[in-house]
């Protein structure tokens, strides 16, 4: 038992698990801040220029009642709820729209100052 614990010990303080630590941590905050970016900005902006406020409520009435779909969903009603969808497609493309930007940005960033390190270089040699 004392050797398992020995190699485990081992295996966590290996840097590369810590850097998966730290990768998990900091992916889980720009999740939250893509997430923000994503609902409290760019699908307000959709909903008004879609006339729609809320997606999820969007459904079709197969059998019973209900005239939104709360009402429906309480009275038992069988119901096609595409609305939900429609938000998690458009949440999906605006996400991956945003985080596209950001990849784009960080690659202009790294290829400038690629630019840049050659010729304070030459600039040291002269």
């Amino acid at each position: 038992m004392k050797k398992f614990f020995g190699e485990f010990k081992e295996f966590i303080s290996k840097g590369s698990v810590m850097d998966l630590a730290i990768g998990m941590v900091i992916g889980g905050m720009f999740t939250k801040i893509v997430n923000s970016v994503v609902n409290d900005i760019l699908m307000p902006i959709v909903s008004l220029l879609t006339g729609k406020t809320n997606f999820q409520e969007m459904f079709i009435l197969l059998k019973g009642e209900g005239a939104t779909l709360e009402e429906a969903t309480a009275n038992g009603a069988t119901i096609i709820a595409y609305g939900n969808l429609i938000e998690l497609i458009i949440n999906f493309l605006l996400t991956a729209l945003f985080l596209f930007i950001v990849v784009k940005a960080l690659n202009k960033a790294r290829s400038l100052r690629k630019k840049e390190e050659p010729a304070e270089e030459e600039k040291k040699a002269e």
